[in-house]
Formats: structure tokens, sequence, C-alpha cells
């Protein structure tokens, strides 16, 4: 995966794949007769008439393991109101999630027991180092 910068607003991650040269040929020919734009337009829509087809037994697995699914922001005043209550949050999000520039690693290391992101996870690196052993 590429690396978290919290200064990119895209709502896309950059990923590297490896094919074979058999397959790679084979999508460029359907590029070049037209069914795709190119050959990130080919891989996205397999990717997702793939998740399409496992879409219930994603949807499955969510329920059962209770996660977030889609954007998860962590704000200040979120675990700010944790820690009021002497809460400590284990965090599950498939997806994005994002920990606030405005969180300090105290405030992290003291509200946050686990975060586990399937997906991406973008943090001020203070933060990020603090949580390493509770990041999964």
């Amino acid at each position: 995966m590429a690396a978290d910068t919290q200064s990119r607003s895209s709502d896309t991650e950059k990923i590297t794949i490896n094919l074979g040269h058999v397959d790679l040929g084979r999508i460029d020919l359907l590029v070049q007769e037209g069914f795709y734009s190119n050959r990130t337009d080919f891989i996205r829509t397999a990717i997702r008439n793939q998740l399409t087809s496992e879409a219930e037994a994603v949807a499955k697995s969510i329920e059962r393991h209770t996660l977030e699914l889609g954007l998860r922001d962590i704000t200040q005043h979120e675990l700010e109101m944790a820690r009021q209550r002497n809460e400590v949050l284990h965090i599950r999000v498939v997806g994005l999630a994002r920990i606030a520039r405005d969180v300090t690693p105290g405030l992290a290391d003291a509200t946050i027991g686990s975060i586990k992101v399937l997906g991406s996870l973008q943090a001020p690196a203070e933060v990020k180092a603090v949580l390493k052993d509770r990041i999964r």
C-alpha cells in the first residue's frame, strides 16, 4: 500500500500488483478493442465485479466481526469524551480510518486500546508510533 498522508485528500489508494505477461497482454487487447479505456479501468472493473459477487460473504463477515464499514474519523472530541468516561476504545474498520491531526499522542495512548483497519489508516506519525503495538 502507498504511504499514508493526511495532506492528500484522495479517496483512493495506490497499490501495486504483478501480472503475468499473458494476462497483461489480454488486458491490453481488451483496451485496444475499446472494452476499457485503460488498464486501470479494467482492473477497477474486475475488482468491483468480484466484490459484488462476494457482497453477501463480506456483509456477513462485517456483522460477525462487528466492523464499521466506510470512513471512520476519530476526532479529538471523541477521544476527550472517552477519556472523561474512563473508556478505552477498540476501533475496527473496513475502509479508511483517520485519526485527526489535533489528536495528541498522549490522548491516543490513553483512549485507544486497539485499532484494526482492513484498508488504510491515516494518522499523524507520532500517534501511529505510540499506538504501534495496538494497530492490527
